[in-house]
């Protein structure tokens, strides 16, 4: 179903970023263009093709763990929502892991009316928990319509859809500090062995080539991912996020022996291993793009939300930062992608009408024209984008396809992929902090990953 050559032609778009000028991205202030083009007519139906039931005077809730720029772009979607069905709809912060912040507002019998579940593994609790309640008709209809098979399957439980995909990531980029790599005479790696010689070369100016968030133990998930997936190849990569091969695997020592080319060299790290696991994912992208050909480190490697952490800085997109897809370690670059997904809690006219809306190409668009957002929803029409780069992240994802692979840690159960201080991110911190014990990595990964996989 996922072939080589859907990622090699999502690969190739994504080597064109690097030569592109990324004025503009990640900017969720944006210009604020955010309209749609028309309101409701009496019937609820837009030129999209999206219709919505009139809802005057019922209350909607949705939970999501979005902050700052993402919950304010996110409010003027369901602003818009309000708008056609009449309904009002009020935004619940939530805390990570969101399983435990439903499950108590679940517990107290005050469930959102829908929530905006980030990880797979997540959906999946949900739905086993009998907290999920189907995906109706009509937004299944949008689905259908809008959407590639992979994201449906991301969305559904036992062949059951309970998950709208709104919003995705590219996690296969790596973001460089553009004086830092022309001061070291430095170019942009293809493969790891040219990263790892980029690195060195970074390193002899003066300059720590890399920053890592090791804080967030996260970031190290993406960093093992993105080399697994390239290394040992997509057939693998699903096994070992469905535990239908053990950690314990060669693919995974070979992954791990492959990071450890990187964190086995603290000098390679800005502030070194320690300084790494102090580091929070924010500030790592921060002190990359500050202190202008000094900074205490020359890439960064996320994705494309990290534009909105450069917006923080002085530093300009596109001349001051600049951006390469993750390098080869096997025959081709990996995408990885992440989500957040609409899943109803009550059985409600109005749950089930939100998420035919986020579904909707409309909805898509109030949120691609503000920036720093991309839609797995393959009809929308990339010129929503508001700038070249965002562009051409969104294409790169549409033209993978069923080749995409979704984050191995969040379609894990979360109590491995998704907790701080457990499982998988508490193990790859630790592997940071001593990359040479390769086989104990692996073994306390397998132990924690069979006691996640079961219960």
């Amino acid at each position: 179903m996922r072939t080589t050559l859907r990622i090699r032609r999502a690969a190739m778009v994504f080597t064109a970023i690097g030569a592109l000028a990324l004025t503009g991205c990640g900017d969720d202030g944006g210009s604020g263009k955010g309209k749609t083009g028309g309101g409701s007519s009496s019937s609820g139906k837009t030129p999209s093709g999206v219709s919505l039931p009139k809802l005057d005077g019922e209350k909607i809730s949705v939970a999501a763990v979005w902050t700052g720029p993402e919950q304010a772009n996110f409010v003027k979607v369901l602003k818009e929502f309000e708008k056609r069905t009449g309904a009002t709809v009020t935004f619940v912060p939530a805390q990570d892991p969101i399983v435990n912040f439903l499950g108590t507002k679940i517990a107290g019998g005050q469930p959102p009316d829908v929530a905006m579940i980030p990880q797979v593994g997540a959906i999946k609790q949900a739905a086993e928990k009998k907290w999920a309640k189907p995906v109706g008709a009509d937004a299944k209809a949008q689905l259908d319509k809008n959407y590639s098979k992979v994201w449906q399957e991301l969305g559904a439980v036992d062949g059951t859809q309970y998950g709208v995909y709104f919003k995705a990531a590219n996690k296969s980029l790596i973001w460089y500090n553009t004086k830092a790599f022309e001061n070291a005479g430095a170019s942009e790696p293809k493969t790891w062995k040219d990263f790892m010689s980029t690195a060195e070369t970074v390193s002899a100016s003066g300059v720590t080539p890399v920053s890592v968030g090791g804080a967030d133990g996260w970031t190290l998930t993406d960093w093992f991912e993105n080399i697994y997936l390239s290394q040992a190849g997509p057939e693998k990569y699903d096994q070992l996020a469905q535990h239908k091969i053990k950690w314990t695997d060669p693919s995974v020592k070979d992954a791990l022996t492959t990071l450890a080319e990187l964190f086995g060299k603290p000098s390679l790290i800005a502030g070194g291993a320690d300084g790494a696991l102090q580091t929070e994912f924010p500030a790592s992208v921060t002190q990359t793009f500050t202190g202008g050909d000094q900074p205490k480190g020359a890439m960064v490697f996320e994705g494309d939300f990290v534009g909105i952490n450069i917006a923080q800085t002085k530093a300009k997109i596109g001349t001051d930062a600049k951006v390469f897809p993750f390098p080869a370690v096997g025959a081709e670059s990996p995408v990885v992608t992440g989500g957040d997904a609409a899943v109803a809690l009550k059985d409600s006219k109005g749950a089930q009408a939100l998420l035919t809306w986020l579904a909707s190409t409309d909805a898509a668009k109030i949120w691609a024209e503000q920036g720093g957002f991309i839609s797995p929803n393959k009809a929308l029409d990339t010129a929503a984008y508001p700038n070249e780069v965002q562009r051409t992240m969104a294409k790169a994802l549409i033209a993978a396809g069923d080749a995409v692979r979704f984050d191995m840690s969040d379609q894990a159960p979360q109590s491995f992929g998704g907790t701080p201080g457990k499982g998988e991110w508490k193990t790859l911190q630790d592997f940071l902090k001593n990359p040479k014990d390769i086989a104990g990595t692996q073994a306390k990964l397998e132990s924690d990953a069979a006691k996640a996989y079961k219960s």
